[in-house]
């Protein structure tokens, strides 16, 4: 039976830099990347930014070029599917029924983004944009002169693609079932903020919007049924509603989880030499007091799998990242520091009608988070402010004519 002494099962970001990290920690062993996609690892973030607005070609995003895994001894095995696992055999089945043993392995799959279950929803023309494959099928149809979409979900992913498409004379629809867009992610002022900047660069934002099913021609998309009967019509569906994490076969194979695959400190799951990192991976998080939660970022994706290749390599250091995030849409950048779930009090730190602003968020007199646009000096000197949990008073934090910097103790 073939056998690597490290699998790596997913070619995304986490993947690639769990392969990067053991080779610069040291690690001689064969490396074994298996991913479902047929490309070599990319990006995924530009899917929904530069890579659909063709600001940025395939090569662009790549992580690192062809060339270079083959000169760090990386093999690839593309277009394959781990469907199983035998944990004490220390083997994975692909797809096509073959099996390969393995000494370690890392479980980097991330998530498949989340369907709508309505009527409709299978039709051609309602995209995600989580794949190269999808992103380029959204083009495809933009080329062949799509003009009214409607954009379900009012989270990063939903805005990005709204924003994108404002640039190619489409018509945007965009529907948040919720009161407000980002809602889960952070607080009013900022909402209130985007909203308002897509609804001035022509986007049809609509918050509290419920929908009933996707209308076709019986092939093709043609409309968005809402619940109280309207029709707004289409050519074209994003849905950005989420993921849900690819764990199954782990799940299967008796490890311990349910949203994501529980990991410890050291990334590992509770099955013997395997570990699972990056948005599929739940694990206890200091700046979310240590509640178990599933961070999709790439900074979390990185962070972790340099946690499980130095653990592998016998060097172990605990996981212990700030979080941070960023998003581009039109001429605004948005970068995040820390976690803002639970917070008490948002500080509102600028004015939002130049465009360049901060939010910081409070919990128990403490900061633990900042939303800052167009804001990097307040971005880069916040993060000390967050991880010192530093305690500050909100007058303290609102006066933006002191830089975060001489706030830090």
């Amino acid at each position: 039976m073939e056998h690597a002494d490290v699998i790596i099962v997913g070619a995304g970001h986490g993947g690639a830099q769990a392969a990067i990290a053991l080779r610069q920690n040291g690690f001689e062993g064969r490396i074994l990347v298996i991913g479902r996609e047929p490309e070599i690892p990319y990006e995924r973030p530009p899917l929904s930014k530069e890579y659909l607005a063709r600001d940025k070609t395939f090569d662009r995003i790549c992580i690192r070029p062809a060339q270079f895994w083959e000169d760090k001894a990386v093999e690839m095995k593309l277009g394959a599917e781990v469907v199983s696992l035998d944990p004490a055999a220390h083997t994975v089945k692909l797809g096509d029924g073959s099996e390969i043993g393995y000494g370690k392995l890392i479980w980097a799959t991330g998530g498949d983004p989340r369907r709508l279950s309505c009527m409709g929803a299978d039709l051609a023309g309602v995209h995600a944009v989580r794949t190269k494959e999808d992103a380029d099928r959204l083009m495809s149809e933009l080329d062949a002169g799509a003009k009214r979409a409607v954009v379900i979900g009012g989270g990063y992913i939903g805005l990005e693609a709204a924003a994108v498409l404002t640039k190619f004379d489409v018509h945007v629809t965009l529907l948040e079932a919720l009161p407000r867009v980002l809602a889960r992610v952070a607080g009013e002022a900022l909402s209130e903020f985007y909203q308002a900047e897509h609804r001035a660069h022509g986007v049809d934002l609509r918050t509290g919007a419920a929908m009933d099913c996707i209308e076709g021609d019986g092939t093709k998309v043609t409309g968005v049924k809402m619940q109280d009967g309207s029709v707004l019509p289409a050519d074209i569906v994003i849905v950005g509603i989420g993921i849900i994490p690819c764990v199954g076969p782990l799940l299967s194979a008796g490890a311990s989880g349910g949203n994501g695959v529980d990991v410890d400190e050291f990334c590992r799951t509770s099955l013997p030499d395997v570990y699972a990192i990056g948005d599929c991976a739940a694990h206890a998080n200091d700046f979310a007091d240590g509640a178990v939660i599933r961070l999709e970022s790439v900074q979390n994706a990185n962070d972790q799998a340099t946690t499980a290749a130095k653990d592998i390599c016998g060097a172990p250091v605990p996981y212990k990242a700030t979080p941070w995030f960023w998003s581009n849409q039109y001429d605004l950048r948005l970068q995040t520091v820390g976690l803002s779930t639970g917070h008490d009090n948002a500080v509102l730190r600028g004015d939002p009608a130049t465009r360049s602003f901060s939010v910081v968020y409070l919990k128990n007199g403490k900061v633990i988070a900042l939303d800052c646009v167009n804001m990097v000096k307040d971005y880069v000197q916040g993060k000390k402010l967050v991880e010192a949990r530093a305690q500050l008073s909100p007058e303290q934090l609102a006066d933006a004519s002191v830089p975060l910097k001489e706030m830090v103790a």
